[in-house]
């Protein structure tokens, strides 16, 4: 597949340590091999399922069957005359006062006390000899409950004599909702909305509708914890963000930070979902309580109850624009819905606030974006955070402006796109490059995939049809159509938080080589971070023998892997305390050497293939000679700039550090006898500062378009409207795309350096995932002339 990378005339690309035109093998800007490619393919590499341990017990969870019921009493005497039972626990057996933990507010129960709040809540722990007398033993505890009546949306939350989700909240959004079953709110308030309307000339309005998805990472959420002869407890886990599991563990055991010691297993994906917590506190209260290892692995169907999901939305547009097609006002109302706990609603608030006017420029903005408390399941981190939903509607509002317009779709975008000194409706100025026109362009400007490509001499060839093998079709009934899309996201944390990262590296000479070791406490998730670094440490200094440490809390914080920040935070800490080892390597060798060479103390020297030269390419010395029998190692933190808090009231600020941008161009085929769809093509433009390895940029582009293609048409929890139970927690009802249903993805990578970024670099993780949606809706309102205003489509929708 053709992947064109430009970088514009006048852009820097000289941003690290190094001689112009030279490289270090293995460094940035290669498409090295990741270190486990080999082994996941093969399905030789160890995920956190299949650890093991000698004299190992096996926890099993006890969820709650009701979405909200009073807890009337707990019988676990039966359970615990189980042979092969060691414990069974529940909320009256937890250790310590502190019985409840959060990302950011602390309202999720360890285990379910007084009532439960939504379908799956934990209830109560068992541990035994085998997985089997766990389940069984689980089953046999008898809770009393009382059930009680549920809210399930903004209207059930919001009526007077709701039942509260959390009664007597202290959280410091507490006081500024309007409904204790508001968990945030955040208005964007900027300009005139008023006056801009009366200046429209056309004015377009829309109700949306944005789906429950699953992360539906394949590997299971799975964790193992030792008890240690401390008294503290050793804990293996797939995780997104170790040291924030640190931080809520902790309290809740009763126990020192430094006596949980926390190392990354093998995740099988993540996504968001492993960014709460699932079973860590779990697993480590069984292993205290039998005084034995204790391994908890959830199965599928327990899967969708053990972790957080992405927020569905309501979401109310109304845009206006002047005759010669100039967007004039925005306003906007957002609904989220959080489910039974926080997790990171909040977060993802701000983001859809604050990005929910999308890459175009618009003086004249009111965004009002709230999340609600209901019984449905609990939402929080995915893949896009708050700015997938928004996308989908104001891409909508797009096509339908430009239609009243009678203009090209993908020309009004152009006409209103930001770009680098554009100011965002929060009042931060964009102050890197946002080729938003050029992203379009470039997606339009791709030649169209054939025509009727299941034709054939043979006959059909129905995989390249809708229904694909199923065999619906031969083509009668099929029509094709075109959509475009295009979104925003922000890059790392946001809102004043105190977002960084930890590395610790050390270089030593090692049989006449020198080799570097870098620490870190990054959560490897799939992304391919764990190859960067070594290409990091690589091109900083000089060296090709790098040696990348498991992921633990031995050293400081490399922050979660969300929000496309690990590359721009641990990397940029990777490369900082890289450039802190080079210079005390090269002190140490002007003690050495300096009187030998007067370039050792006027010149600027590099570290090159294991050796210290001068710009000039001259050889001083080698590294290992520098080194001999010493090691230099640093550990330091690094940060991205400051950030600042929205203004609760007009959302104003400088809220993020860094944007990202994709478009997409969406090709589908509809039959429109049966309302199936075949995404022929979804081509992809995105800027990506600068490609560190270029082929895991493709993987992103592509997997986040694919994990776009899926919300489209065919992933959603499905959520009973009336008891707020779960309907489909299987891989069997829960869809997600296969290698049958991806489509060819072509792609474009622009690399336009951000000066603010270690190497130019911008996060790239999630912004395909935003553009993808809207692309592939309106390529299906294109074929089908049916105003679809929710996702996923389903073949009811397109059908009479």
């Amino acid at each position: 597949m053709t992947t064109p990378r430009t970088t514009p005339t006048g852009v820097p690309t000289h941003l690290t340590q190094g001689r112009p035109g030279t490289t270090t093998p293995g460094g940035i800007g290669e498409s090295t091999l990741r270190p486990d490619g080999i082994l996941k393919v093969t399905g030789e590499f160890a995920y956190a399922s299949d650890m093991w341990h000698e004299d190992m017990l096996w926890g099993h969870t006890l969820r709650s069957p009701h979405a909200h019921a009073e807890i009337r009493s707990i019988d676990t005497a039966e359970a615990l005359a189980t042979p092969g039972v060691h414990a069974v626990l529940t909320y009256d057996d937890l250790p310590t006062a502190v019985r409840h933990y959060g990302l950011e507010i602390q309202d999720t129960p360890v285990l379910a006390h007084g009532r439960v709040r939504h379908h799956g809540e934990p209830v109560a722990l068992v541990a035994a000899d085998h997985p089997e007398t766990a389940r069984r033993a689980a089953a046999k505890i008898r809770v009393d409950y009382r059930e009680l009546p549920v809210v399930t949306d903004e209207a059930s939350a919001t009526a007077p004599g709701a039942p509260l989700l959390h009664e007597g909240r202290a959280d410091h959004h507490a006081a500024h909702v309007p409904h204790p079953n508001i968990v945030h709110r955040q208005p964007v308030v900027r300009g005139d909305v008023a006056a801009a309307a009366r200046r429209a000339d056309v004015v377009v309005s829309g109700e949306y509708f944005f789906g429950m998805q699953d992360q539906a990472f394949l590997g299971p959420e799975s964790g193992l914890a030792v008890p240690a002869d401390d008294g503290g407890v050793d804990l293996y886990i797939a995780t997104q963000w170790l040291h924030s599991d640190l931080r809520q563990i902790a309290p809740v055991l009763g126990l020192p930070e430094e006596k949980i010691r926390m190392t990354l297993s093998g995740v099988g994906g993540a996504f968001g979902g492993r960014e709460d917590l699932s079973m860590q506190i779990h697993g480590c209260l069984l292993a205290l309580r039998t005084g034995k290892p204790v391994k908890i692995v959830y199965n599928r169907f327990e899967s969708f109850f053990g972790h957080v999901h992405r927020h569905p939305a309501r979401l109310h547009y109304e845009h206006g624009a002047t005759r010669d097609g100039k967007l004039t006002h925005l306003r906007a109302r957002i609904v989220l819905d959080g489910g039974a706990y926080a997790s990171s609603s909040p977060a993802v608030v701000g983001n859809a606030a604050s990005l929910g006017a999308g890459p175009y420029v618009v003086d004249d903005v009111e965004i009002e974006t709230l999340a609600l408390y209901t019984n449905n399941p609990p939402c929080g981190a995915m893949r896009g955070f708050g700015a997938v939903q928004a996308c989908f509607a104001y891409e909508a509002q797009m096509d339908k402006l430009a239609a009243a317009l009678s203009m090209d779709p993908v020309e009004f975008r152009r006409l209103n796109a930001m770009e680098q000194g554009s100011v965002m409706p929060t009042g931060q100025v964009v102050d890197s490059p946002a080729p938003v026109a050029e992203l379009l362009r470039r997606v339009k400007a791709r030649p169209l995939p054939p025509e009727r490509q299941w034709e054939s001499s043979e006959g059909a060839d129905v995989r390249h049809l809708p229904g694909g093998l199923s065999n619906t079709s031969h083509g009668e009934g099929v029509v094709r159509g075109i959509g475009y899309a295009v979104g925003i996201k922000n890059v790392g944390f946001s809102e004043g938080f105190d977002d960084y990262s930890t590395a610790r590296v050390r270089l030593e000479s090692i049989a006449g080589e020198a080799v570097a070791t870098v620490h870190t406490a990054m959560a490897e998730v799939g992304q391919g971070g764990v190859t960067v670094h070594a290409q990091i440490a690589r091109t900083e200094l000089g060296v090709t023998q790098v040696t990348i440490n498991p992921a633990d809390t031995r050293v400081g914080s490399a922050g979660s892997t969300s929000a496309s920040r690990q590359t721009y935070m641990t990397g940029g800490a990777v490369k900082h305390v890289c450039g802190l080892v080079r210079a005390r390597v090269l002190d140490l060798g002007r003690v050495k050497f300096g009187t030998y060479h007067p370039a050792w103390a006027h010149a600027e020297l590099l570290l090159e293939d294991g050796k210290v030269v001068t710009e000039g390419g001259e050889v001083l010395a080698s590294l290992a000679d520098v080194l001999g029998d010493e090691s230099v190692e640093i550990e330091d933190e690094w940060r991205h700039r400051p950030t600042e808090p929205f203004h609760r009231r007009t959302g104003q600020g400088k809220g993020h550090v860094q944007y990202s941008f994709a478009a997409h161009r969406a090709v589908v085929e509809v039959d429109t006898e049966l309302g199936l769809v075949k995404v022929v093509e979804l081509a992809c433009a995105q800027d990506v500062g600068k490609a560190l390895n270029p082929l895991s940029v493709q993987g992103q582009i592509q997997g986040g378009s694919t994990q776009g293609l899926g919300i489209a048409v065919m992933e959603e929890i499905l959520v009973d409207p009336v008891t707020a139970k779960v309907r489909n927690p299987s891989f069997t009802d829960y869809l997600i795309p296969t290698i049958l249903d991806t489509p060819t993805i072509p792609l474009d990578i622009l690399e336009l350096a951000d000066d603010h970024a270690p190497y130019g670099l911008r996060g790239i993780g999630e912004a395909p995932t935003l553009s993808s949606t809207p692309a592939i809706l309106a390529a299906i309102r294109a074929a089908t002339g049916r105003a679809l205003d929710r996702t996923p489509v389903r073949p009811e929708h397109l059908v009479d």
